[in-house]
């Protein structure tokens, strides 16, 4: 058996990422969760304020579709904080499974999961193969 042959199947054959591993997506993480709390922050500000434009002296029609208007973006904003909290919540519980070394492996197949959907999806707790047969039942 080669060298090269031998890495690879010793890469196949790992139940967890090593310590350096875990502490680069660690490092990830971390960012991700810094840029969606400040988003989470943002939105929740945008669902919070008052909404007053200065349309006091506007005629009433154009009053009433900018309150439609009002209430249809809070709505869409209350939709996105949610959706931001839920991806927050992901995150965190990805931080622990790294406190408890199970980063990283899927959570249908107990392989790895691929080093590069991690770095894109890193709260994935599914391999790609085991989320396309998901998507297939």
């Amino acid at each position: 058996m080669k060298e090269n042959e031998k890495i690879e199947q010793a890469e196949v054959n790992r139940t967890r990422y090593s310590d350096e591993e875990l502490e680069e997506f660690k490092e990830i993480i971390l960012k991700k969760l810094e840029k969606a709390r400040a988003d989470l922050k943002l939105l929740t500000e945008a669902l919070t304020a008052d909404g007053e434009n200065g349309t006091n002296d506007t005629s009433p029609t154009f009053k009433v579709l900018e309150e439609g208007y009002q209430v249809l973006s809070k709505e869409e904003n209350g939709r996105l904080a949610a959706r931001q909290q839920k991806f927050i919540q992901n995150l965190e519980n990805a931080l622990i499974r790294i406190e408890n070394k199970t980063y990283g492996v899927c959570r249908a197949t107990g392989k790895l999961i691929a080093k590069e959907r991690l770095r894109i999806v890193p709260h994935a707790t599914l391999s790609i193969e085991a989320k396309l047969q998901q998507g297939s039942k």
